[in-house]
């Protein structure tokens, strides 16, 4: 077996070959070069705004930064986020059931991950409770999503803590781009039934708006102890509006509202009779968000902008209840500096106050309610040589939280541009997961067993919990090797500090409540350190007109240890055991005569040990008819290589199936201008 170095250098030496093998002199693409009309030159030429919060091209980009277009979302047959997200390299995404996901990158995956930031037009959905992003509430329509940028890898210098191995920002489109109406239909055996519409216009000097509604019906997986509990519905509106007053101002104010319920198995204990419950039930998730953003140009190349937003969430589940509002001002700085300087700063604040209710006697957060407070400024200078072709950028967050105070979040960035069409970078990143409630504030009891007596382990949360620390170093390389053919490779190495992780205490009787019981105490604790390292290679190629292949293989090695203040039995291996070690896709884009496209993608994933789950293989499917320019129809299969199979671990009853599905879909837009 090769080692992971052995492995990285052959990555290296192959992507070196191809391009000595492939080398040729680039035409112009201004001048009627060929690469114009190529996604995978436009790839390279594609402004993503993550990665600074200002647009730039992915060429000059010092990150491990993937697109997901419109074209790529519509042509996945995907029917949700979390699988549109499988598309991008170094992105784990395992389905739990019918409506929760493990979403994660580099590593940690988990159904709430603590590390990855996600991002709705600028907005985080990060859920300061428990940590994480409830999948299930993020219901976007797929048809209004402009792009997903995924930035893998740090991004706590630009977009603060919780950005620690990766940032997925889902942008929507313009309100200018969606005049007319559409409606959106579709349905099958595991997607029961979808639907979208949306009606766009404007005035003709500059404002635009938009408003959508959905709602659908998804039925359960497969369940092998024959526990169905996973039905989901859902029902969200919208709108957004876009002005552009004149040439310097440009203004967006959009909302939404969602109502919701999603099947839930969970389990909690009871004092009297002591025993374990079985839960299952509905999920029921409502909530809305307004955000406005102000652009105002000063000059080329410097702007300032200010976006604000209001998002509140109302979560309840079988063992718990929150209500949470989130009000979030940010202010950014764009300044072009003399001597090649492409200078940000900027300033926030966030103010996140939560009621959580308590439904049984052995799940609490105390206090029940808390107000999370943040605010933080950042400053970033990029300082080009050799007339751009060299750039150094540097910055810091300092950020300044509740829970312990001020953290500071540095990185330094180079990118060299060999040529127009090749770049190669490199990064080393300080970046930090401030502590959530769930760290700080848990009173949690877990029944065990009742023999000799009761006895239960105790969850308490740990005042003095500190944030988990990540320093980064990552190398790149990106190339356009030919008209036809675009490589992306990236290499990281990421050392992690004080993880959470619990500290075992001493046992003890306890008489109330009754009958009398004992306890073993577990105590959040940051006992836990160590490194992940790996790579991702992603190539695109167009062999013939009509067809193109894509493809991406991420391999991911995690060796992590108790510091040895721990004591911790079973963090380490819930970690490294949660990740697939390898992940492979192969996509082709078959477009046919006749407006007809055939699609198809193969997943491979390596095993999940601490999820009791084997390595899998399958593909989905997905042939498209565009019966007219205004209609689309299309079907889709997806899992099709086996009747059902799991991808991750599930609580109660053992890993929850996916099933085979098919699922078609109807598309008809009219009254477009």
């Amino acid at each position: 077996m090769l080692t992971f170095v052995q492995r990285a250098a052959l990555i290296i030496l192959l992507a070196g070959l191809v391009n000595q093998s492939f080398a040729a002199p680039q035409e112009d693409p201004a001048n009627g070069d060929p690469l114009k009309q190529l996604s995978m030159a436009e790839l390279g030429n594609v402004e993503v705004t993550t990665a600074s919060k200002e647009p730039e091209v992915v060429w000059k980009t010092p990150a491990a930064v993937f697109v997901i277009t419109q074209d790529d979302i519509r042509r996945s047959g995907a029917t949700s986020i979390p699988e549109v997200l499988r598309l991008a390299p170094g992105v784990e995404v395992a389905q739990v059931d019918s409506d929760h996901w493990s979403v994660g990158i580099r590593g940690f995956g988990a159904v709430l991950a603590s590390k990855l930031l996600v991002l709705i037009d600028g907005r985080s959905i990060y859920a300061p409770l428990f940590a994480g992003v409830y999948w299930q509430a993020q219901a976007t329509p797929l048809e209004d999503i402009e792009r997903i940028e995924v930035i893998r890898g740090p991004g706590g210098t630009i977009w603060g803590a919780n950005a620690v191995d990766g940032v997925i920002n889902i942008i929507t489109k313009n309100a200018k781009d969606t005049h007319g109406s559409m409606v959106a239909l579709g349905g099958g055996n595991v997607d029961q039934g979808a639907g979208t519409v949306h009606y766009g216009s404007g005035n003709g000097r500059g404002f635009n708006y938009r408003v959508y509604g959905l709602g659908f019906v998804r039925g359960a997986d497969f369940h092998p102890d024959g526990t169905i509990f996973d039905e989901w519905r859902m029902g969200q509106g919208g709108f957004r509006t876009d002005w552009d007053r004149n040439d310097r101002d440009t203004f967006t104010f959009q909302g939404d509202i969602y109502r919701e319920g999603a099947g839930e198995a969970t389990t909690y204990s009871l004092y009297s009779p002591p025993s374990q419950v079985n839960a299952y039930g509905t999920a029921y998730l409502t909530g809305g968000n307004l955000l406005g953003r102000w652009k105002h140009v000063q000059n080329a190349g410097s702007d300032f902008q200010l976006q604000a937003y209001f998002d509140r969430t109302n979560h309840f589940e079988p063992e718990f209840g929150e209500t949470r509002d989130t009000f979030d001002v940010d202010f950014l700085d764009h300044l072009t500096l003399p001597g090649q300087q492409n200078f940000l700063w900027g300033l926030g604040a966030r103010v996140s106050p939560s009621n959580v209710k308590q439904l049984v006697p052995t799940i609490d957060f105390l206090p029940q309610r808390l107000t999370d407070l943040v605010y933080s400024g950042f400053v970033q200078d990029e300082i080009a040589f050799f007339n751009h072709r060299l750039s150094l950028t540097v910055g810091t967050k300092l950020e300044h939280n509740n829970y312990n105070g001020f953290e500071l979040q540095p990185s330094g960035r180079l990118l060299w541009n060999r040529t127009p069409r090749e770049s190669l970078w490199g990064s080393v990143t300080r970046a930090v997961r401030t502590p959530s409630r769930l760290d700080t504030d848990v009173e949690l009891s877990d029944f065990a067993t009742v023999t000799p007596l009761p006895i239960y382990l105790r969850v308490n949360g740990n005042p003095q919990f500190q944030s988990e620390e990540l320093i980064a170093y990552e190398a790149g390389y990106r190339r356009l090797v030919t008209p036809h053919c675009y490589v992306d490779v990236a290499l990281f190495y990421n050392d992690y500090n004080d993880l959470y992780g619990f500290q075992v205490g001493a046992p003890f009787l306890e008489a109330s409540p009754l009958p009398v019981h004992a306890v073993i105490p577990l105590l959040t604790s940051n006992g836990i350190q160590g490194n992940t390292k790996g790579f991702e290679v992603s190539p695109d190629w167009k062999p013939v007109t009509g067809w193109e292949l894509r493809a991406s293989y991420s391999h991911l090695e995690m060796e992590l240890e108790n510091k040895a203040s721990s004591n911790d039995p079973t963090s380490v291996a819930g970690y490294e055991g949660s990740s697939p070690r390898q992940q492979v896709v192969i996509q082709s884009f078959v477009n046919l005569p006749k407006k007809l496209e055939f699609d198809q993608t193969y997943r491979y994933v390596s095993a999940l040990p601490a999820q009791t789950v084997a390595s899998y293989q399958t593909m989905d499917t997905r042939f498209g008819w565009h019966i007219t320019p205004e209609l689309e129809l299309s079907v889709g299969g997806q899992n099709l290589l086996q009747p059902h199979y799991a991808q991750y671990g599930g609580d109660p009853g053992g890993p929850v199936e996916v099933k085979r599905s098919a699922y078609a879909k109807l598309v008809w837009r009219f009254g477009e201008k």
